[in-house]
């Protein structure tokens, strides 16, 4: 059975998708970006400071569900521009400390005029 994942403390969705789905204990998230849960303002001009504010959204999308970084087996990962890379994996490494499986791709824009996106795959564990 599909469960429908939502939580007031990642931002809603801005189209007509769900934050994440859980099927069958596997946790399928849809790519967060640096919005403000709140006000729904891109947060940050950086690129550390959106991996961070992406990876907030991630961490409020896992606790809703019952998972974790630790639980993340796949993540996919949208750079707007390449040239950031190495700065986006200083952040991205404090959090997926298990090192999930990973694609990292250069995009030619991203929603909001962001930086990064991010969606991952996880095992429910709780």
């Amino acid at each position: 059975m599909l469960k429908k994942i939502h939580t007031d403390s990642a931002p809603a969705a801005i189209g007509p998708y769900s934050q994440a789905v859980v099927l069958n204990g596997i946790l399928f998230s849809s790519g967060q970006i640096a919005l403000d849960p709140v006000t729904g303002n891109v947060v940050g001009n950086t690129i550390e400071e959106q991996t961070e504010q992406v990876m907030k959204n991630l961490g409020e999308i896992f606790k809703a569900a019952g998972t974790s970084f630790e639980a993340t087996v796949k993540t996919t990962c949208y750079l707007a521009d390449m040239k950031d890379f190495e700065a986006f994996n200083a952040i991205y490494a404090k959090y997926f400390t298990e090192c999930p499986a990973r694609s990292c791709v250069e995009v030619k824009k991203l929603p909001k005029g962001v930086l990064v996106e991010v969606e991952a795959i996880a095992e429910i564990t709780k």
